[in-house]
């Protein structure tokens, strides 16, 4: 009798344990989801109930809204803006205290712009190059819900997979374009990155941009890359000594496209850039060969003044190379201030004996020609040192004139190809490019210089490398002086004073 009193009672207690093992399991579940995973639950999760659509993520910074779930689907994305999925979930991501800290940065930000009309809720928005999409977040939470940001990985439902220099959408969609975090400063394809903007942007459409860079220098080489833009406004954000920010819009036509003239169109600030260069040395040096190599470690490189980050390229052209080591190993790959930039390199070398030396160099561009004034026959003469073993380190630098000017005797004559130096180097680069010369050409200088200047295709040199040759006193023979240039000191000192006066930044060369 005891014995079957007692089976209900075991039965009871096997329930009992069995429901309180039930509810663990659902507290626990409903403790990982909501606490630990912030997030709602879906169809398939196993809980009883879901957070809020409209669970405030930034404190203080308002309600999320209902369109920060929006998905621009892959199919959609170069077509329209983002739709509106139910049921999506809220990212670990926005929790985030960093993520919250840059989207209450960025909601300070649009709500000036705001203020100041740049840009309005009805606006249809792009983020470029935000990994995370803090600012898109920021942008849909005051309001502007027609958002979207592209990076090279998505991050849904604030970011697409997209490139800054290969946007996913089609030509005038965006009435709103914005560029956080110094993004375009890093980018190694500004130029692109421009373009891509301007085609995107609606006409009338506003770009702002925040940039590290402050000088003025760089702010004229991004406005000439957003050639379909004009300067609104350039401001420091809250005061900060680093962030730079620019608000420009958009019109229609090249505004910054360079008149068809030859005058250069030199900025005060280039200007100012030259008065702080290394000064000139106005009395002729005893010793050329020590004055001048020295002088060569004082030199103030535009590159160590300004930020040159927002150029399209940047170029190196040493004229008069000679090998491949002389002057692009020895000095500009190891001692030009390049910014981490990668520079195309042209070399003009007339003396064919050195061209086998750039078969096969990368990045380097040989024009095995003599740089002139016109594109003519020339000859060519070197002075062979007949005493001296090493032939090449033995061979003088040689110099170029008309066949028929051609009477001095030279070890060696050779009859070569010159070009138009000037036309050359205008059909090669732009005034959005960074362009660096070297020039060495034995005396043609006197020639090569004013072409230039005729030619405005000096305005497109950012920094020339110069070296004049005149009658110096020579090393062998104290109290004598060279014969082999007919042009003084004082004739070199006016060249390199004239083009400084002309706005172009010159260093003495040796």
């Amino acid at each position: 009798m005891d014995h079957c009193n007692g089976k209900p009672g075991y039965l009871r207690n096997v329930l009992v344990r069995l429901c309180l093992f039930c509810v663990v399991i659902v507290g626990i579940r409903f403790a990982y989801v909501v606490t630990l995973k912030g997030e709602t639950c879906d169809l398939g999760d196993f809980c009883f109930f879901s957070l809020p659509e409209n669970l405030n993520v930034i404190s203080g910074a308002g309600q999320l809204p209902e369109s920060v779930s929006a998905i621009m689907t892959s199919e959609e994305a170069g077509k329209s803006a983002p739709a509106k999925p139910k049921n999506s979930k809220i990212p670990d991501l926005w929790a985030d205290k960093d993520f919250q800290k840059s989207a209450q940065f960025y909601s300070s930000v649009f709500q000036d712009l705001i203020a100041e009309g740049f840009v309005d809720p009805n606006s249809k928005g792009l983020c470029v190059e935000t990994p995370m999409g803090a600012d898109v977040f920021a942008l849909r939470e005051i309001g502007v819900e027609d958002s979207i940001g592209i990076y090279k990985k998505g991050s849904k439902p604030l970011v697409i997979t997209g490139k800054a220099v290969k946007q996913p959408f089609e030509d005038d969609t965006f009435d709103f374009v914005f560029s956080g975090g110094g993004m375009i400063d890093k980018s190694g394809k500004p130029g692109d990155f421009a373009s891509e903007i301007c085609r995107t942007l609606k006409p009338e459409g506003f770009l702002v941009v925040h940039t590290g860079s402050k000088d003025t220098y760089s702010l004229n080489s991004f406005l000439h890359l957003f050639n379909c833009c004009t300067l609104i406004k350039t401001r420091d954000i809250d005061g900060s000594s680093t962030i730079r920010e620019i608000v420009m819009k958009k019109v229609v036509g090249d505004i910054y496209r360079v008149e068809e003239t030859n005058k250069c169109n030199v900025p005060e600030d280039k200007m100012k850039l030259i008065k702080k260069a290394e000064p000139l040395i106005k009395e002729e040096p005893k010793k050329p060969w020590i004055t001048l190599k020295k002088n060569a470690q004082s030199i103030k490189y535009l590159p160590s003044m300004v930020d040159i980050s927002f150029k399209q390229r940047y170029v190196y052209v040493d004229v008069g190379s000679r090998s491949y080591g002389s002057s692009i190993v020895s000095w500009f790959k190891k001692q030009y201030p390049k910014q981490n930039k990668t520079f195309e390199i042209y070399a003009v070398e007339a003396d064919k004996t050195f061209h086998g030396q750039y078969k096969e160099k990368k990045g380097v561009t040989l024009l095995p020609y003599a740089a002139w004034v016109r594109n003519e026959t020339l000859s060519f003469e070197i002075n062979q040192d007949p005493g001296h073993k090493d032939v090449l380190k033995g061979r003088g630098m040689g110099r170029i004139q008309p066949v028929e000017s051609s009477g001095e005797a030279a070890s060696e004559v050779d009859v070569i190809q010159g070009f138009d130096f000037a036309e050359w180097l205008k059909s090669a680069v732009s005034e959005k490019d960074y362009v660096v010369m070297k020039m060495d050409v034995e005396g043609t200088e006197f020639d090569l210089i004013p072409r230039l200047i005729e030619t405005g295709a000096i305005c497109l040199i950012d920094e020339v490398f110069l070296e004049c040759h005149y009658n110096r006193w020579q090393k062998c023979c104290p109290g004598e002086r060279s014969s082999k240039y007919q042009n003084t000191y004082g004739q070199c000192l006016d060249l390199f004073t004239s083009l400084r006066d002309s706005g172009v930044l010159v260093h003495q060369w040796w």
